[in-house]
């Protein structure tokens, strides 16, 4: 339980120190080191030169990151033995014994800094260490809300930032409703904890702070929280830390029980499925899963499986964005040569590949010769399937046998943002059952995700007899006189429909139909929106009509233009194409342009970029046309 000492016990932090409680700490972490296998000089060296109390950059997130790696990692330090002077390490907080830590959580505690004199609602420590910022509001003052508190928080982060550099998490609180997030999160991204024990979610009527209490705030599950579900996310245009939501938490943990029992020499090798509706940060989850097996399993291979080359960069670079977690670069597989190269080790390393690598033959149908040969016998592998529940994971035919047969002896787990149809045995005959759910009911009233409203509007198709008679002759002359594998009868099929859809006088009509009420409804609230077609095609020929009726919308430059185009080709493609072939760092500079809510893009047309796991800042204002 937590301790709460009252006002009278505040303390006050002098001038420029660092907000920590040292003597607490020195006692505190003598125990720590010497239950964890340390030796005790070594709290000596910590203190000796505050190795761990430094604050070497002007960036406040670099010295939080840089705390958080001495927290779940340990410090190095140098100590002076009989022979000689040797690194090792020490470990401020030990995370497989709770108990060996002390947890106190102030009320009032005085912050002096830069002529500042601040004092937060509820620091809690953990072995004098102020890790969890608590900022409550009082509920029956009608100004104060959870989104003060927020406010309360960045001032805080302004004037006193040395409380920063050491906080792992941040909880608003107005008395009712409770949140919460880091220090980078924007207000949307700080979350309600609703369960306590992972199994049952809390009563709307229960108290949130009560529960976020005896929830999150429980020893065993903070630490946790703290060790192995906190991400510094990297990309080009920032870093973002990021940590999970109490969905994510129980799933990941579930999901390793699981892999364990399933990966041991009695265990069937399926892991299971976690289905998380879209938008609920499936990604982020395989991060922590894999994180986690890295360690519960002694550095195993993680192989994981897209069946799109895009969904694989995609999820690829969520992967190297949160490299320190895992403890090692993702490595891509170019070919299945390169795979076999990735996997010939003995132990360890993150693969990223497309499950067409698996197949017997190459995009032309050629059989390849050694297709039929195993990648690896190993069993400390763990392949980690993304929409583990498509077609393509037939066990009899499919993929996945090959798969299976490439890795004989690997553990599979699945991860899939829409629900298992139930007459699909193929994916439980892989995977194996449900893990965890977390459905798009529960994330709409979570806020982890949006609602979608669907508005009909009926785009009725009219064909003059002459192109009737060509759609039929053609179809017909692709069909005639040869029996069609199961491919090329879809393909046919395809063909057929995508003509019929992408009918010029068809999306003439739909032109007018989404200017007329793309503008009516900016009149009314400001957004953005995202136009899906069926082909590339299709996508140009739209993007044709539109400008036609707002010429003014059209520009040949990526960062000018209201309207734009995003989808990949190349040199052969036809030459009224070309204008919207882009390469991938040009398509990011314009989603970004999309993310902008201050910058003129308002449409764009996609045919499957960017439907995946493609964030937007400004949900609300956002519109989807397809």
């Amino acid at each position: 339980m937590l301790e709460f000492l009252p006002l009278k016990f505040g303390l006050s932090a002098p001038r420029f120190a660092p907000p920590i409680i040292v003597p607490l700490r020195k006692e505190v972490l003598s125990q720590v080191t010497l239950a964890t296998g340390c030796i005790e000089c070594k709290v000596v060296s910590v203190f000796g030169d505050t190795h761990c109390l430094r604050t070497d950059s002007p960036n406040l997130l670099i010295n939080n990151e840089v705390f958080h790696r001495y927290l779940t990692e340990g410090v190095d330090v140098e100590v002076r033995r009989d022979d000689g002077i040797r690194g090792d390490k020490v470990y401020l907080v030990d995370f497989d014994n709770p108990d060996n830590n002390e947890f106190l959580a102030l009320n009032q505690f005085t912050i002096i800094e830069n002529n500042n004199n601040r004092r937060p609602d509820i620091i809690l420590f953990v072995n004098g260490l102020p890790l969890v910022l608590i900022e409550l509001k009082n509920a029956t003052d009608e100004n104060a809300t959870v989104y003060t508190a927020f406010k309360q928080l960045q001032t805080y982060k302004a004037q006193i930032p040395s409380l920063f550099v050491y906080n792992a998490l941040l909880i608003i609180s107005d008395g009712w409703d409770a949140r919460a997030g880091t220090m980078t999160s924007p207000y949307s991204r700080f979350m309600a904890w609703k369960t306590e024990d992972g199994v049952n979610l809390a009563d709307d009527s229960a108290l949130k702070m009560e529960t976020m209490t005896n929830g999150m705030l429980r020893p065993s599950v903070l630490l946790d929280l703290i060790r192995h579900f906190i991400v510094f996310e990297k990309r080009e245009e920032k870093t973002a830390k990021k940590v999970a939501a109490y969905h994510q938490y129980y799933a990941v943990n579930k999901a390793l029980i699981k892999t364990v029992e399933a990966s041991a020499i009695t265990g069937d090798r399926r892991a299971g499925v976690v289905w998380h509706t879209q938008g609920s940060g499936k990604s982020l989850s395989m991060v922590f899963y894999s994180g986690k097996v890295v360690l519960a399993l002694d550095n195993p291979t993680i192989v994981v499986i897209t069946d799109r080359n895009d969904l694989d960069d995609q999820l690829f670079e969520t992967f190297d964005a949160c490299g320190q977690i895992l403890r090692q670069r993702p490595r891509q597989a170019e070919d299945r040569r390169h795979l076999r190269e990735l996997l010939s080790v003995a132990s360890g390393g993150i693969v990223f590949t497309t499950i067409q690598k698996f197949m017997p033959f190459d995009p032309n149908g050629q059989n390849i010769a050694e297709a039929s040969e195993e990648l690896s016998g190993r069993r400390n592998i763990v392949v980690i399937a993304d929409e583990a529940h498509r077609s393509q994971y037939d066990f009899i035919d499919g993929y996945a046998k090959h798969l299976r047969d490439a890795l004989p002896n690997a553990s599979f787990i699945g991860f899939t943002g829409t629900p298992i149809e139930s007459s699909d045995r193929n994916t439980q005959a892989v995977f194996g059952e449900y893990v965890d759910v977390y459905d798009i009911q529960q994330a709409v009233i979570d806020k982890a995700t949006i609602p979608i409203y669907y508005e009909s509007r009926l785009a009725k198709i009219n064909f003059d007899e002459a192109e009737k008679e060509h759609l039929d002759e053609g179809f017909e002359e692709i069909t005639e006189g040869e029996e069609l594998t199961k491919r090329q009868q879809f393909k046919a099929k395809w063909a057929r429909l995508e003509a019929i859809v992408g009918n010029e006088n068809r999306l003439e009509k739909i032109a007018e139909d989404l200017v007329r009420h793309f503008e009516t409804r900016s009149g009314v609230l400001e957004g953005k929106g995202l136009i899906v077609a069926m082909s590339r095609r299709i996508c140009v020929d739209l993007y044709n009509q539109i400008v036609k009726i707002r010429p003014e919308w059209h520009s040949e430059d990526d960062a000018d233009g209201i309207i734009k185009v995003i989808m990949t080709g190349n040199a052969t493609d036809n030459a009224d194409w070309q204008q919207h072939i882009r390469n991938k760092p040009r398509r990011k500079a314009i989603g970004e342009r999309l993310k902008d809510e201050n910058d003129k893009l308002k449409l764009v047309i996609v045919r499957d970029m960017w439907l995946t796991g493609f964030d937007i800042l400004h949900p609300a204002k956002t519109k989807r046309f397809a």
